[in-house]
């Protein structure tokens, strides 16, 4: 009996080693993507051209689209195949009817 209390306790302890890597692993996240925000804010407070701006702000938004579907929705999680492909299959849709409307309006 002794034997096995000691297992549960391992078994405790690497649960709880887990979850503080993980809840150290979303804090770094969430405060790289309070760096992204402010770094979209101070690009357009800098009176940077657009030309230059509008591509840093949408890479800097792409990049955190990535981390929330990675780290917050938990896509990187095993048992999330079907919400990932049903996310990635929206996103694709979304840029083919961008691109469509932008040919469409441009030819």
């Amino acid at each position: 009996m002794n034997n096995d209390n000691m297992n549960i306790d391992k078994i405790n302890s690497f649960q709880k080693q887990q979850n503080k890597e993980e809840m150290k692993k979303q804090i770094i996240t969430f405060v790289l993507m309070i760096a992204f925000t402010v770094v979209a804010f101070a690009v357009v407070a800098s009176g940077l051209e657009a030309i230059y701006a509008v591509p840093l702000i949408l890479i800097l938004a792409v990049v955190q689209v990535g981390f929330q579907f990675y780290y917050f929705m938990h896509m990187k999680d095993e048992g999330h195949e079907v919400p990932s492909s049903l996310i990635f299959g929206g996103i694709w849709v979304a840029v083919l009817t961008i691109l469509t409307m932008t040919t469409i309006i441009w030819w």
